[in-house]
């Protein structure tokens, strides 16, 4: 079997052109950047509001191991195999970080013969799209120190914004994990008032996480406006407008905002925009390219971050509500390797051989591991969404655990489960699930909300961590009641919410495999992405993501509430 880089070097592309016109996307409406990707612009909207939408299928997994479930793979090959059964499908998938992709090994794109290429164009800068939402972040932390900076002299200029130095909420963000700036002190050589900060990888902004959730540019306006940076002296929340600086970075992100597309190694069309993590933020690709795809296709399947209880869970009760936009089902990935992880009894050594027990057939260790499987499957049916599972199979894999599968997940609940060989064979290997996908999404939907935005923000936390993760209840530090009454006081209570948890068990703590039971979940933090749209609590033990310096910026264009530009100011 060749690796996946040279499954990806080898494969014969389309001209991007011919992707886009057979998705019925006129030349007018792309912008190439080169013959393998192109900027969809955001006026086919406007041309496509008429239009029919298409069927919506949200991709996630059992609680990720070691191993890996294969959920891109799978997201990427399902979508192939729509295509070999004669459905116009389109795919909508995140960007990478250059953070976790350390060299181009696969994964982020895929992996055997589903994948989206060119690999290398996927895997690094793409469009330039991270490396604005890194400028724009810079631009208002400039902004937040030119200020400190001018009122130390006792010359203000610009916006009257007294900000407190302790109470500044941003941090500096670059593409690349570096975890010695993770925690630093600036302005040592009095070029500004000296103060305790951080970076923060760039997809961990709420600025990526806003590119996300926006529906058009004027609402992109409106979000980085609304952005709390920091406090005032007086204990009044500062934003972005407040600073005068949210024009100035829409400007940066006016050509991030535009989907990108490019294509799979079967040619089908796949959107690839935005890249906000699915701990710290909601961890999905972006409204638009969604809103684009299910007006020309007749499937659209998308892939949310992690787990069911992360991702999807987010995909539903923070980006439904902002798109409007409701799921026709959910794809569960699972594999039978990652299942007996489940059981606790394995410890996986990266460069070390596999445990045996783990790659031959181990009912005892299978079984006790179905437990995660089955709560993910429960979390999709919670909302009343129709689930397929599938499970990733690979040549170990012996007909009687795909059997013991197959029982415990139709007994959860899930509308069909299918194999999928998506990795080894393309979308031939992926029939059996796309046909299950057709059939559940055409079961009717009895999709609902987990919570009313209405209720308290404790509410919202406590149904969160009892329904999907299985908690008994929730403990709150004393800090996390500060930042409750804190949010709660300024307004920004009825927001949905965003745990940020670890991804690695349906737990606080990643080595509580299966289905942990008996525990109360800690929130230690609460903090805001009032631009984004959502609040987020810590839970457990978290550490900041990395990044990089900032660029200096001089004269600047502004862009209005509206989105109109105005000018240098």
């Amino acid at each position: 079997m060749l690796s996946d880089l040279e499954i990806a070097q080898q494969a014969k592309t389309d001209h991007i052109r011919e992707i886009a016109g057979r998705l019925g996307i006129r030349e007018d409406e792309q912008e190439l950047y080169g013959g393998h990707k192109a900027k969809i612009r955001l006026e086919i909207l406007d041309r496509l509001k008429s239009a029919p939408l298409g069927k919506y299928v949200d991709v996630t997994a059992i609680t990720p191991t070691p191993l890996g479930e294969g959920k891109t793979v799978t997201t990427i090959g399902v979508s192939q195999g729509l295509a070999k059964i004669g459905k116009r499908v389109c795919t909508c998938i995140r960007q990478p970080s250059l953070g976790p992709v350390f060299g181009i090994k696969g994964g982020a794109a895929g992996g055997g013969y589903a994948q989206v290429v060119p690999m290398e164009d996927f895997n690094l800068h793409l469009t330039g799209d991270v490396h604005a939402v890194g400028l724009a972040n810079n631009l208002a932390c400039a902004f937040i120190d030119n200020n400190l900076y001018h009122r130390s002299l006792k010359k203000p200029r610009g916006r009257a914004v007294n900000i407190d130095p302790s109470r500044v909420l941003l941090n500096r963000v670059l593409d690349v994990s570096d975890r010695a700036l993770r925690e630093i002190t600036i302005a040592q050589r009095g070029e500004g008032v000296e103060r305790q900060t951080g970076f923060d990888i760039t997809v961990a902004s709420e600025v990526m996480a806003i590119l996300a959730l926006t529906t058009g540019l004027q609402d992109l306006r409106k979000r980085l406006g609304r952005m709390v940076v920091a406090y005032s002296r007086k204990g009044k929340p500062v934003t972005c407008e407040d600073l005068g600086v949210a024009g100035s970075m829409t400007v940066l992100l006016r050509d991030a905002v535009k989907p990108n597309l490019m294509q799979t190694l079967e040619h089908t069309p796949c959107f690839v925009h935005a890249g906000p993590f699915a701990n710290i933020a909601h961890g999905n690709s972006s409204i638009l390219a969604d809103q684009m795809a299910l007006r020309l296709a007749d499937y659209v399947v998308t892939e949310s971050g992690f787990g069911a209880d992360c991702g999807m869970e987010k995909f539903l009760n923070i980006k439904c509500r902002y798109s409007g936009l409701v799921p026709n089902c959910v794809v569960v990935v699972a594999s039978v390797r990652a299942l007996k992880m489940h059981s606790g009894g394995f410890r996986v050594v990266a460069g070390q051989p596999l445990p045996k027990d783990l790659t031959a057939e181990n009912i005892p260790a299978l079984e006790k591991g179905m437990c995660n499987l089955v709560k993910h499957v429960e979390n999709v049916r919670l909302q009343g969404l129709p689930c397929v599972v599938a499970i990733n199979r690979f040549t170990s894999d012996t007909d009687k655990e795909v059997k013991i599968i197959r029982k415990h997940a139709l007994d959860a609940g899930a509308a069909d489960v299918a194999t999928s060989e998506v990795w080894a064979k393309g979308g031939e290997g992926g029939k059996d699930l796309a046909k299950a996908v057709v059939k559940a999404c055409d079961q009717p939907s009895k999709f609902k909300f987990l919570y009313p935005l209405e209720v308290s923000i404790k509410e919202k936390i406590e149904t969160i961590a009892t329904k999907i993760y299985g908690a008994d209840g929730v403990e709150y530090s004393e800090q996390a009641e500060k930042d409750i009454a804190q949010w709660t006081a300024d307004g920004f209570g009825k927001l949905p919410i965003c745990m940020a948890k670890t991804h690695l068990s349906l737990s606080h703590d990643p080595d509580r495999k299966g289905f942990p039971k008996g525990y109360k979940m800690p929130i230690r933090q609460v903090r805001a992405s009032v631009g984004a749209g959502f609040l987020y609590p810590l839970c457990g033990k978290m550490r900041t993501m990395p990044g990089l310096p900032s660029i200096p910026v001089g004269e600047h264009i502004d862009i209005d509430k509206d989105g109109n530009t105005v000018g240098l100011s």
